[in-house]
C-alpha cells in the first residue's frame, strides 16, 4: 500500500486499483478549538473590550458550530474497507487527541489565575467559568475516544481528561455499563420517550455513579478482594479530581472554588445532553429467551453533519461506535440503517432544553422509526398509561406485558 501526500492506493472490490484520500485529516485539528476556548476568550476581551466574550465557549459550540453545520451541510463520506487499518494505524489521529490534553488543562490554570487575580464582575467570572466548563465538556469526548482504546497510556489519558469535569467514573459506567444496557429501560444514559432533559439529567448523572461503583464493586468480589483499594477505578479517578482541584484550591485560593465547581457542573451536563439525544425513545426489544436483541444501528440516533463531526470526533456516526467500540474514529461509519437526527449534535442540544419544541421535532421521529408501534418505543414510565392511550393503545401486548 503506497501513500503520496496521504493518499491512499488500494484494491476496490472489482481488483482495480482506487486512491482515496481522507478530505477531513487536516481538519480534525479544528477540534481542538472548544479546548483553547478560554484563551479564545481572554484574547477577544484584551482586543475589544467586550466582557460578552468571557463567553465565548458556548459562543463556539452553541452558535458557530450549528451555523457552520447549515452551511457545510452533510458528510457522508465513508473510507474503503481496505483502508481501515492503514488508517487505524496512522499515529498523526491519535496526536490530535493527545493534543487536547495540553491545551486543556493551560486553559484550566489560566481560567484559575485570572478568577483568584483579575477584578471581574460576577457575570464575566460565570462566563469564564461555563467557557471553561465547555473545554472540560466537549473533552469527555475526547476522553470517551481514548477510554475505548486497548493500549494502557491511553486509558489513563482518558481518566486525565475527566479529571476537570470530576467525572471519572464515566470511565466504568460508559465502557461496561452504558454498551451492555444501552437502550433499554434499564440504562440510565438511555432517555426515555416523553422524557424531558430536565427529568432524565438527574436519573443519568446519579444512576451513573451508582452503576460505575456497582460495577467495580462486582469485579473485586470476582477477585474476592476488597473494592475499597486504590486500584478501584472508581476511585483512583475520583482522586485525581480531589488532587486537581485540591492543588488549584491551595494555589490561587478558596476564592475560586465556585467557579470550579460551576465548570464542572457545567462540563458534565454537556455530556448528559448528548446523551439525551442519542438513544432518545429507541429500544430494543426482547427475544423470545427473555434477552434484548442485539444492539444494531436501528438503536442511536445519528447525524452526519460534518462540523460537528469533525468537533466530536465523528461521535455522531454513534451506529458505529457502538457496534465497534475500539474502532478509532477516524474510521467511523456512515449507515443508512440508523435513524437520523435533522440536526447536529449541538444544535441538538439547545433543543432539548426546551422540552415542547423537543417533542414537536423528535416524537414523530421516534414513532415513525418503529412504523407507528408505540409499543416497541422506551417510553418514561411515569407517562406510559398516557401516552399508549394518546396512541390508542388500551392494553399492552402480552410479549411486552411479560
Amino acid at each position: 500500500m503506497e501513500c503520496v501526500l496521504h493518499a491512499l492506493t488500494y484494491a476496490d472490490p472489482d481488483g482495480q486499483v482506487a486512491t482515496w484520500r481522507d478530505r477531513k485529516r487536516y481538519l480534525w485539528l479544528l477540534a481542538l478549538l472548544p479546548s483553547s476556548s478560554a484563551f479564545i476568550a481572554i484574547g477577544l476581551v484584551t482586543l475589544t473590550g467586550w466582557n460578552a466574550f468571557w463567553w465565548a465557549g458556548p459562543m463556539i459550540v452553541f452558535a458557530l458550530i450549528p451555523l457552520i453545520d447549515v452551511l457545510g451541510g452533510e458528510d457522508g463520506r465513508n473510507p474503503p474497507e481496505a483502508l481501515v487499518e492503514s488508517l487505524e494505524n496512522d499515529r498523526y489521529y491519535r496526536w490530535c487527541t493527545y493534543a487536547y490534553l495540553p491545551l486543556q488543562y493551560g486553559a484550566f490554570v489560566l481560567a484559575c489565575y485570572v478568577w483568584a487575580n483579575w477584578d471581574l464582575s460576577l457575570l464575566s467570572n460565570l462566563g469564564l467559568a461555563v467557557t471553561v466548563g465547555t473545554t472540560a465538556g466537549i473533552g469527555i469526548n475526547t476522553a470517551h475516544e481514548l477510554g475505548h482504546k486497548k493500549e494502557s497510556v491511553e486509558r489513563w489519558l482518558s481518566k486525565i481528561v475527566l479529571a476537570q469535569s470530576a467525572y471519572g467514573h464515566f470511565y466504568i459506567e460508559h465502557n461496561r455499563g452504558h454498551h451492555v444496557r444501552v437502550s433499554t429501560p434499564e440504562d440510565p444514559a438511555s432517555s426515555r420517550f416523553g422524557e424531558t432533559f430536565y427529568r432524565f439529567w438527574p436519573r443519568s448523572v446519579i444512576g451513573g455513579f451508582r452503576s460505575s461503583w456497582q460495577l467495580e464493586k462486582a469485579r473485586f468480589a470476582r477477585l474476592d478482594k476488597s473494592h475499597w483499594s486504590i486500584h478501584n477505578d472508581v476511585l483512583n479517578a475520583w482522586l485525581m479530581s480531589v488532587v486537581l482541584f485540591g492543588a488549584a484550591l491551595a494555589i490561587f485560593g478558596l476564592s475560586i472554588a465556585p467557579y470550579l465547581l460551576i465548570q464542572a457542573v457545567f462540563g458534565f451536563s454537556l455530556l448528559e445532553g448528548i446523551n439525551y439525544l442519542e438513544h432518545y425513545g429507541l429500544r430494543r426489544q426482547k427475544t423470545a429467551s427473555g434477552r434484548y436483541e442485539r444492539c444494531t444501528p436501528a438503536h442511536s440516533w445519528n447525524s452526519d453533519r460534518i462540523c460537528t463531526n469533525i468537533f466530536l470526533y465523528h461521535l455522531q456516526r454513534h451506529s458505529d461506535h457502538h457496534a465497534n467500540p475500539t474502532r478509532r474514529y477516524q474510521v467511523l461509519r456512515s449507515t443508512d440503517e440508523a435513524p437520523q437526527l435533522p440536526l447536529g449534535y449541538a444544535s441538538m442540544i439547545v433543543l432539548a432544553t426546551v422540552p415542547p419544541l423537543w417533542r414537536k421535532v423528535m416524537d414523530h421521529r421516534v414513532l415513525a422509526h418503529y412504523g407507528g408501534d408505540i409499543t416497541r418505543v422506551n417510553i418514561q414510565p411515569s407517562k406510559r398509561a398516557r401516552i399508549l392511550t394518546a396512541y390508542g393503545v388500551t392494553e399492552e401486548p402480552q410479549s411486552e406485558a411479560a
